[in-house]
């Protein structure tokens, strides 16, 4: 049977669903194709994910994919430098893709619209675009990252990090302004962005959690194949990430030493593709495997003994915590990378110091822990089909139910 036509806009291809953003990005998709037909845009950044291309015809009635090479789009982004604007606009723009899109909209009179973070609301942004509901998932205050990144610089790239924060303010306000609903990834982001924005734009900004895919994640799933190696601390996430980088060398400079300490024959695993080359350097380092893109990170987590998220730089919800959880490990996490979640049990330990964290690590490889209470509470308050309940109905006339 035919349904409404949606416009699906997004700055990565939203398979396969291997990283956060992705994960989310797939999941909206989905959800959204159960009640509309999808015309979804996007950008190809990998090359690895081309294989998965055809997979996106389960959910959308045409879709147009662009390689985007890196290294172009950073020359790109130069020009924002000359327009004043936010450096990912210049880098995230495609006369293609927008040609294409004007094209989708007339042909198919197109009045729904979702936008998948703030770079691509350039493409139905404006007076010509009035007329359509649009709806963008900024998943979480870009702009406030870019803030605490430019903490760690000095000089010239200090001040570059400082103005990408305020243009992408800006840009994240002017859109929250101009279109009907905003969405982030937690109440606890939605708030934050409240903050810079007027009374009314409040209105129609909410939070939306993310899910995690249980039956996925699973630790009775006999489709996980066991780890080959003996894994003690295992590290999941895409290492090409400057927040997951980080991450891993503070962890690695700080923390890991002083577990080695107490336990010299432990290992820690850190899980991802595209390992940048700060992060290659470390393997084979006490006691350090990084593996590279694997094709199923979940043998890896079931082999751990406890998996650590130390974030030093992070907005959002962290799918690597969900993760975890839902297949009933034990987590050492920093304060900032369990924001949002709101569970609280003894397989969950909140440390923000090397010391503390380690200490935290040293006692889970001491005592074999399963953590239960943690899956079952995913499985209680976290599931992608409550999570996203609320979507689709967001493109109707009423008035959206903000929490």
């Amino acid at each position: 049977m035919k349904k409404e036509p949606l416009l699906f806009l997004c700055h990565r291809i939203p398979f396969p669903p291997n990283k956060g953003d992705k994960i989310r990005s797939f999941n909206m998709l989905k959800a959204l194709s159960q009640s509309f037909d999808i015309y979804l845009a996007c950008f190809v950044d990998d090359p690895f994910d081309w294989q998965y291309a055809d997979k996106l015809d389960n959910y959308c009635q045409q879709k147009l994919l662009i390689k985007q090479n890196k290294t172009v789009s950073k020359i790109k982004g130069l020009q924002a430098f000359i327009s004043g604007e936010a450096i990912s606009v210049p880098y995230y723009y495609s006369r293609r893709m927008a040609k294409w899109t004007n094209d989708i909209i007339a042909a198919h009179k197109i009045k729904q619209v979702f936008v998948y973070s703030s770079s691509m609301a350039q493409y139905v942004a404006g007076e010509n675009y009035s007329e359509l509901n649009r709806i963008i998932d900024f998943v979480d205050v870009d702009s406030d990252k870019w803030n605490q990144y430019s903490e760690g610089k000095t000089g010239l790239a200090r001040w570059v990090y400082k103005r990408e924060w305020r243009k992408l303010q800006s840009l994240e306000n002017k859109i929250a302004e101009e279109f009907q609903h905003s969405l982030f990834v937690s109440p606890q982001e939605a708030n934050l962005f409240k903050q810079q924005v007027s009374e009314s734009v409040r209105l129609k900004v909410s939070g939306m959690l993310n899910g995690v895919d249980t039956a996925f994640f699973d630790p009775q799933n006999p489709d996980i194949q066991s780890a080959e190696e003996n894994i003690d601390v295992v590290f999941t996430g895409a290492m090409d990430y400057w927040a997951n980088i980080d991450a891993v060398i503070w962890f690695s400079e700080k923390v890991w030493p002083l577990v080695k300490a107490s336990y010299p024959k432990a290992s820690f695993f850190v899980v991802g593709g595209n390992p940048s080359s700060q992060i290659k350097a470390l393997d084979g380092q006490l006691g350090i495997k990084v593996t590279g893109r694997v094709q199923d990170v979940r043998p890896y987590i079931k082999s751990a003994k406890v998996v650590v998220a130390p974030l030093q730089i992070a907005r959002g919800l962290q799918n690597k915590v969900l993760e975890a959880m839902s297949m009933a490990k034990p987590v050492v996490a920093t304060s900032m990378a369990i924001e949002g979640i709101e569970a609280r049990n003894e397989e969950i330990k909140i440390c923000d110091n090397a010391q503390d964290f380690s200490q935290q690590v040293i006692d889970y490889l001491n005592h074999s822990t399963c953590a239960d209470n943690s899956r079952t509470w995913i499985l209680e308050n976290l599931q992608w089909q409550s999570s996203l309940s609320r979507l689709p109905s967001l493109f109707k006339d009423d008035e959206l139910d903000v929490n």
